[in-house]
């Protein structure tokens, strides 16, 4: 074990010495190594696991001074923090032992009190300048931290696209108007400024360094708030930890002023944890501490025993028994990767966001029929998250498919409203979109080429479609009927999507609705499987790219 801990070390000093922004600032008596989690999704036994991140930080605190962040979206994603409302993740993370935590998007998918009352159960504070209630920030903007008299400053901020990729509705008062918000203004100069005068404060309360811990990513659909915007509208940020994006890239870009700023991701899943050493002589670089290994854990492989692990046990020892119950079989594996296609560097590509699968048609029609076999349903491709393999399905299969908790809803909606749903559906093609619909009880062609005529609100939801621009969706047939506009149709799907805007669906604001939250999206699967399907999922579902349902056209 202490080769194995002396190894992690030499690595993490590695990542130091490269630049000397800070070169100035008064002198460490050691280095300094910041460790950063970001999306692990209940990833508490994948890649590192929480007992390599105990491992990794206890290890380091021998020689050098250590804190642990993380950047948000650790308490949703998998069975564990489904079935635990995020509390198991919580429990963990204050064993491991961090410092400081910034809430991502999926913080607030149990609710806006479950969230606020698990940020009281932690034991490290949450930090964010832009989360805010009525304009009142919730959490302290910054926080400083003081190691041989060198004060260290960490800023908080959440991407504004929050609003749109949790449950609306819980951002909301009882009579739908939004009261938390977190400066989405359409510029991004609400976020910049709210950011530069959190760096502002820190730097004149004599804060040598500033890191900016960021939940804002690098998808194009999150301009104008992408850590790239930030930092080119900012100044006297040291470096961004950023999450969100799941990326793992470090890049080192010019801030507003010209001077050099550090930019890293660490992925998700634990599978990376990264690393900012400030060494003592005020040099200042990071890095990435990748655990490649997708076929065994840290902790199983080193066999580590240690806080963290007992911390995971005790989660997994509660949960075991109930997830590994066999609910239900698949003949066919059920597909949210390119059965075919991978990287350059050989891994998944990930279509489930942009093209139709025999996973998402599956997950559609359980809808539809679970739904009293309405005319059509829409479930949203970042709502299905994992692939499943032929054979048993276990609860944690089906759990791990839809891990959000989302509830079965039936509403009344017009053609038209089906074709802007339709046409917003695909308004990101050929990028993902977490909201790109898989469908059942309908087919369509979309056009890609064709500069998508949506319109967005400020807030980055729909608000229209322009219909002076050709549309992208064409020969929509429900129930081999052209779609008409004025027709009445009932459409099955989960209340994130119908009744909370979920992934800036507005179109159905004000419908008709003839089932409320009525099954758990789990259930839906499960007893659709069970129940219509007879317990094995087969016929009709053999082909990993569907049944034909969304058809691209056009170059």
């Amino acid at each position: 074990m202490k080769k194995i801990l002396g190894l992690l070390l030499a690595v993490c000093l590695l990542l130091g010495c490269a630049c000397a922004e800070e070169a100035a600032a008064p002198a460490l008596q050691k280095n300094l190594v910041i460790l950063f989690t970001s999306d692990a999704h209940c990833g508490i036994d994948q890649g590192w696991g929480y007992a390599g991140v105990y491992a990794i930080k206890e290890g380091l605190s021998q020689w050098n001074h250590v804190l642990l962040v993380d950047n948000g979206d650790a308490i949703q994603g998998e069975p564990v923090g489904t079935m635990t409302k995020g509390e198991a993740v919580i429990d963990i993370m204050n064993t491991v032992g961090y410092d400081i935590a910034i809430p991502g998007n999926h913080e607030f998918d149990y609710g806006m009190d479950r969230f606020l009352a698990l940020a009281e159960k932690a034991n490290f504070p949450y930090i964010s300048c832009n989360f805010n209630k009525e304009g009142e920030l919730v959490f302290d903007p910054y926080i400083i931290k003081e190691f041989d008299g060198v004060k260290i400053a960490f800023v908080g901020a959440t991407t504004p696209m929050t609003l749109r990729s949790s449950t609306p509705k819980y951002f909301m008062d009882e009579n739908g108007n939004f009261i938390y918000g977190f400066l989405q203004d359409e510029t991004g100069e609400s976020l910049y400024a709210a950011i530069q005068k959190a760096v502002d404060d820190a730097r004149a309360e004599g804060a040598s360094y500033v890191f900016l811990m960021a939940h804002l990513g690098n998808e194009a659909e999150c301009a104008p708030w992408m850590y790239s915007d930030v930092i080119s509208h900012t100044s006297g940020i040291t470096a961004v930890l950023d999450g969100h994006s799941h990326d793992t890239d470090k890049v080192v870009m010019k801030d507003k002023n010209g001077a050099e700023v550090l930019r890293l991701g660490c992925g998700t899943k634990l599978g990376g944890v990264g690393a900012v050493t400030i060494l003592t002589d005020g040099s200042i670089d990071g890095g990435l501490l990748s655990w490649g290994s997708s076929i065994i854990s840290a902790a199983d492989l080193m066999g580590l025993v240690n806080p963290g692990s007992d911390a995971v046990a005790a989660a997994k020892a509660e949960l075991d028994a109930k997830l590994q119950e066999v609910v239900a079989k698949t003949a066919v594996e059920l597909y949210i990767n390119d059965p075919v296609e991978k990287t350059e560097e050989g891994k998944p590509i990930r279509i489930i966001r942009r093209a139709e699968t025999n996973l998402g048609d599956l997950c559609a029609d359980a809808y539809r029929d679970q739904g009293g076999g309405t005319d059509i349903a829409f479930v949203n491709g970042g709502g299905i998250r994992v692939q499943l393999k032929a054979g048993d399905l276990t609860l944690n299969n089906i759990l791990s498919v839809h891990p959000f908790g989302n509830a079965l809803t039936v509403i009344e909606v017009t053609g038209q409203q089906v074709l802007d749903a339709l046409e917003w559906s695909v308004h990101s093609l050929p990028g993902e979109f977490g909201g790109f619909d898989q469908v059942s009880g309908l087919t369509f062609e979309v056009d890609a080429t064709i500069p998508t005529p949506c319109v967005e609100s400020e807030s980055k939801m729909f608000d229209h479609v322009d219909e002076s621009m050709t549309r992208r969706v064409r020969n929509v047939l429900v129930v081999c009927d052209d779609t008409a506009t004025t027709e009445i149709y009932t459409l099955a799907s989960h209340d994130y999507q119908l009744l909370n805007n979920g992934d800036g669906y507005t179109m159905f604001d004000g419908c008709k609705v003839l089932q409320e939250s009525v099954k758990l999206d789990n259930q839906v699967l499960i007893d659709y499987i069970m129940e219509t399907l007879g317990g094995v999922v087969s016929e009709g579902y053999e082909n990993p790219y569907g049944q034909g349902r969304i058809v691209s056209v056009g170059e």
